[in-house]
């Protein structure tokens, strides 16, 4: 990006506060100056009292611990990733120890209340154990007005490349709140960029969001309400950032959205355009996990995602949420489809793509269904009998349509909670695969700790034993035992153990993504999350660099004459203020 003056420091902030949200009039999306309001106090007390008193290190940006904790889905890991890797390549030091750290980056899930709960109860915590916090992720950015939220520093989802400077000014004190939407030419887009620097939770697993927002209006979806829209990022970003994975050592990719299902109707284009670009870039033995998809969006490509799923590099596995077996409960949704046609797909997919895995949701007491409605879903899953079912018992969430319906009895919906989870789980749907003999790709370790955790072809999860050797690599064992949701493979003895990676994975916590330019700046000490002196942060500017100029020369003045800078700040910041 070009370089900038400071007068554009604060460039499409919303507002900047210390106790008060920022109200609708007050916020300035579409001005290319933007100069925060301040109180008015005695400018030469403030400044002598300033001069008197010199910033601690603890109020200087750039060197202090941030813990990060994220809820939900996939996307939203994928944003805390990219969080995580531009923090960390500016200087800070992600922990992940919660109490030793100086700020904590939340976020957040507006699915279901119980996530909300959690969010709000951390940042309780946070507040009582004197940390500074910034918010992040659906809940803040569909109600950002809470009052649990006021007084807080807010990123919205679609501003996640400028964690940097929200969370320098909450350091400094400041409440910050980013919320606005990324336009070119009046188009909505994807989000933030995907060449950001990011740290991959599991270095072997790299999560692509291919878009954001959806095109249906379920009344029972909060997320919509943050999200949006739907907004694809074109084709060519999509196939470079997978092509920068696998160099970067990742064996498997994950693509996700709110619905994968609907990607590029936006920009003239559908899912297995993309899909068919991406299995040219993908190594031998490496693997692509598709996302979740909505029945409507995949019924008309169902020929192409069935040669899709069939190819050797692509897990034939597919999300595909029913959430009620009873069109009148659906039609109440809002979900744009019949049982029919969920069927539909599943039978042809199951035909076209033997041993697929289809996994699906369910929502049980959503309002209005009957013991009727109940009974029409408990008998589909009794005749598919899916391997992966998620059963969730409905949540009116505020501001959704659901919310004003007349709500089935909390007794009801967790009674029928349980039936459900009984009949899902009086199937085995591994027994009839023991003593088969399966190729699985070995991405992580059991959270018990006794096992490495694989999958095969059909993403069915496979534990096999703890040899490093067999991490990141594609191993042939012989299923030997079967749970609810898991086999247990031996490796062949003669095996070849195959190396799907085209080089080696970056180590836990290194940071991906950073240019060529901003590595010889920095050097290797951001990749492990550590600081670097001032004259190379400022001798690494360029303009393939991610962070904003503006601020990198801030801090450079900042940490070579703490206190002249600081005047210097002040007398500027107020001198455009008062004219």
């Amino acid at each position: 990006m070009p370089s900038a003056s400071c007068d554009t420091l604060l460039d499409d902030i919303e507002d900047i506060v210390s106790q008060e949200d920022s109200k609708p009039q007050d916020r300035h999306f579409v001005r290319k100056d933007v100069v925060p309001k301040v109180r008015r106090r005695n400018t030469q007390k403030y400044l002598q009292e300033e001069e008197n008193s010199p910033p601690s290190d603890s109020t200087i940006p750039g060197i202090q611990k941030i813990w990060i904790r994220t809820w939900g889905c996939s996307h939203n890991n994928s944003d805390g990733e990219y969080m995580a890797g531009q923090l960390a390549a500016y200087g800070y030091k992600i922990t992940e120890n919660a109490s030793d750290a100086d700020l904590w980056l939340l976020n957040s899930c507006t699915v279901k209340n119980p996530a909300e709960d959690h969010f709000r109860n951390s940042i309780k915590k946070a507040q009582e154990e004197n940390k500074k916090i910034v918010l992040a992720g659906c809940v803040p950015q569909a109600q950002p007005r809470q009052d649990y939220l006021k007084g807080l520093s807010i990123i919205g989802v679609q501003q996640i490349d400028r964690v940097v400077e929200v969370v320098e000014e909450t350091i400094k004190g400041h409440s910050v709140r980013l919320l606005g939407q990324k336009k070119d030419n009046g188009r909505r887009l994807g989000g933030a960029r995907l060449d950001l620097p990011k740290i991959r939770k599991n270095p072997l697993i790299e999560i692509i969001s291919i878009n954001t927002g959806c095109l249906n209006a379920c009344t029972y979806c909060k997320t919509k309400h943050a999200r949006g829209n739907l907004a694809s990022y074109p084709i060519d970003e999509l196939v470079d950032r997978a092509k920068q994975s696998f160099q970067e050592g990742v064996c498997e990719i994950w693509l996700t959205s709110e619905d994968t299902g609907a990607y590029g109707r936006d920009i003239g284009t559908n899912l297995p355009t993309l899909l068919w670009k991406l299995v040219e870039v993908i190594p031998e033995g490496a693997m692509l996990r598709l996302g979740m998809t909505n029945p409507p969006y995949i019924l008309e490509h169902l020929e192409e995602m069935a040669k899709i799923l069939n190819h050797p590099r692509v897990y034939a596995f597919l999300h595909i949420p029913v959430q009620s077996a009873s069109d009148s409960v659906l039609m109440e949704m809002k979900r744009e489809y019949c049982v029919a046609d969920f069927k539909r797909v599943v039978d042809f997919l199951k035909e076209k793509v033997p041993g697929i895995t289809i996994a699906t949701d369910i929502i049980c007491g959503f309002p209005g269904e009957t013991d009727q409605d109940f009974q029409e879903t408990v008998k589909l899953v009794e005749e598919y009998k899916f391997p992966s079912l998620f059963i969730n018992q409905f949540y009116p969430r505020p501001g959704t349509p659901a919310a004003k319906m007349e709500q089935v009895p909390a007794q009801v919906k967790k009674q029928r909670t349980k039936d459900l989870s009984r009949v899902f789980h009086s199937y085995s749907p591994y027994d009839h695969k023991i003593g088969e003999r399966q190729q699985v790709l070995v991405t992580e370790e059991s959270f018990d700790s006794k096992f490495y955790v694989a999958h095969n072809q059909f993403y069915e999860q496979v534990l096999v034993p703890k040899n490093p050797a067999f991490m990141g690599k594609m191993v042939e064992v012989d299923i030997y035992e079967s749970g609810k949701h898991f086999m247990k493979g031996q490796p062949v003895s003669d095996a070849k153990v195959y190396t799907p990676s085209i080089s080696k994975p970056l180590a836990k916590g290194e940071v991906s993504g950073l240019t060529k330019d901003f590595r010889n700046g920095l050097g290797n000490q951001l990749s492990s999350g550590s600081h670097t002196s001032a004259a190379s942060q400022c001798n690494s500017a360029s303009s393939r660099m991610v962070l904003p100029m503006p601020r990198l020369h801030q801090d450079c003045a900042l940490r070579m004459s703490v206190g002249l800078a600081l005047l210097g700040l002040l007398f500027a910041f107020f001198v455009k203020v008062y004219n």
